[in-house]
């Protein structure tokens, strides 16, 4: 779907759009209005592409091009949601050095790995669930073995 012959002009990354119910609201509708894009557009076809995912937030990169068309990428959503969603929680702790707020066992990170490991900065498996387990550590998530 990205277009090879069209100049692009920005790339905007919004992280918190729920599956399946954008709307011109705030954030999408200031961010898109601002760069010319049909917002309404972007909205159908993102609920569309989503539908299947309602209630997971997915996190999207727009490409926009000089002709004020767009294309876009949906991502995987955040590790962080990803965990405390198997931990049942709503947000990360406030001390986690000191005071943690859930399990989680290896095979459940290695689990998050594997699934976002498109997404994230890395080339390896290692890396990768060493990043998965560097962000449940730092929202208070104690990891144990099986």
């Amino acid at each position: 779907m990205v277009e090879k012959n069209k100049k692009i002009i920005k790339k905007i990354k919004i992280q918190k759009i729920n599956g399946g119910k954008a709307s011109p609201a705030p954030p999408i509708g200031p961010i898109l209005g601002s760069s010319g894009v049909n917002i309404m557009e972007f909205c159908k076809q993102y609920n569309y592409r989503t539908q299947e995912k309602k209630g997971e937030i997915c996190p999207v990169i727009i490409t926009i091009y000089e002709d004020k068309s767009f294309s876009f990428l949906i991502k995987k959503p955040p590790v962080s949601i990803q965990l405390l969603n198997i931990i049942k929680k709503e947000k990360g702790s406030k001390e986690p050095n000191r005071s943690k707020i859930g399990k989680i066992n290896f095979d459940e990170i290695k689990k998050i790995a594997k699934n976002k490991i498109k997404d994230l900065n890395c080339f390896s498996m290692k890396s990768a669930v060493s990043m998965v387990s560097g962000t449940a550590k730092s929202m208070g998530i104690e990891i144990i073995d099986t």
